[in-house]
């Protein structure tokens, strides 16, 4: 299996299975001298981790990452980068492969199985193996690097927005909320009625998607190349690449069809500053695939879990045709933890492009 690695000049090769040893991932080309300890790491780590509601799976995983390599310190000063690999190690310890052994030989519909057995010829039915959600702490590790690159002047905030078909009211929008409450759901008002929702569709064994919305601010103008390095396209192609997402919108997305050139359009004043001053953010920050300034603003929708207790129609390895019930323990919606993840590959993706735009503008 190949094409494990994201990025150009800041690189993420993620690696390991659900219920392998440990998974992990290598961090190539972050600059050297940048302050970094395991325990910063571990602060992003522990909002994805399971377990930490009746609205998670209920895996318990310490999620302990360990830096194998690419920091250094004399003793007297603080740990930094070298400017070599870092290496990052996070073991698996709750494990229970047995809870998948009646579906070795069939393929759960939604999910990877059939495709990677049609591509591969074999594959790792113990939890998805390299298709399950947990390869995404991985991601959060290595996002918690590229944020150190980028600086405190930076800020990449995510939360829930839609569960289901049951959304926020933005109008009531709070960051304050977000780290208060199960969902990452930055509107209070909702707590309570998806707590209901996913109550009931948890005891009934099915399983619901979600929409996460991450929000950059503070990122500096001139970010991303035309005609295929644009911000955009790499903000795509991260938020697609996390497992279960089906789409992905920047700025007003698919909306912006139903507008307007008048209302479309991100009017420009001269502010008080004397710097642009956009009157609107339709365009979420990317214009031309440049970044303008303004937040960046991404939506990415993930899929209901494919794992649910409901019967399912399928068919096995040698070709016949069988129902399905997934046991084990899975998120009602994954969705939740997909908050984090999605900060993650905001904070890779941004990294790496300024990097790029230092190498060639300076």
């Amino acid at each position: 299996m190949s094409h494990n690695t994201f990025g150009h000049l800041f690189r993420m090769t993620t690696w390991g299975e659900s219920h392998g040893p440990a998974i992990g991932c290598i961090v190539d080309g972050c600059p050297p001298g940048i302050p970094l300890t395991a325990e910063e790491i571990q602060v992003d780590l522990n909002r994805r981790k399971p377990g930490q509601s009746r609205y998670t799976t209920q895996r318990r995983e310490a999620d302990a990452v360990e830096i194998l390599s690419g920091v250094f310190t004399d003793g007297d000063g603080p740990t930094v980068t070298t400017g070599t690999p870092i290496s990052l190690l996070i073991r698996n310890t709750d494990q229970r492969s047995k809870d998948y052994g009646d579906i070795k030989a069939a393929f759960r519909p939604g999910h990877a199985d059939y495709a990677y057995w049609a591509k591969y010829g074999i594959r790792d039915y113990r939890g998805g193996g390299r298709s399950s959600a947990r390869e995404t702490a991985a991601r959060v590790a290595a996002g918690a690097i590229a944020r150190k690159v980028l600086g405190p002047s930076v800020v990449i905030r995510g939360a829930l927005v839609q569960i289901g078909a049951m959304s926020i009211d933005r109008s009531r929008w709070d960051w304050e909320t977000v780290s208060s409450n199960p969902f990452f759901s930055p509107d209070p008002g909702t707590v309570p009625e998806w707590a209901q929702h996913l109550d009931e569709v948890r005891k009934s064994g099915s399983s619901v998607g979600a929409v996460i919305e991450v929000i950059a601010e503070g990122v500096p103008a001139g970010l991303g190349a035309p005609l295929y390095a644009k911000l955009d396209q790499d903000l795509a192609s991260a938020m697609m690449s996390i497992n279960a997402v089906k789409g992905v919108e920047i700025g007003a997305g698919m909306a912006a069809a139903e507008l307007t050139g008048e209302a479309n359009a991100d009017e420009i004043r001269i502010g008080p500053d004397g710097r642009p001053r956009f009157l609107s953010n339709n365009a979420g920050g990317i214009l031309g695939g440049i970044s303008t300034g303004q937040p960046i603003v991404c939506r990415f929708s993930v899929k209901p879990t494919s794992s649910i207790l409901t019967p399912r129609h399928t068919i096995d390895a040698a070709g016949h045709e069988t129902d399905i019930i997934t046991k084990g323990r899975h998120d009602p919606c994954v969705g939740i933890r997909a908050v984090p993840v999605g900060e993650a590959m905001m904070a890779l993706v941004l990294a790496d492009h300024l990097l790029r735009h230092r190498a060639q503008c300076g």
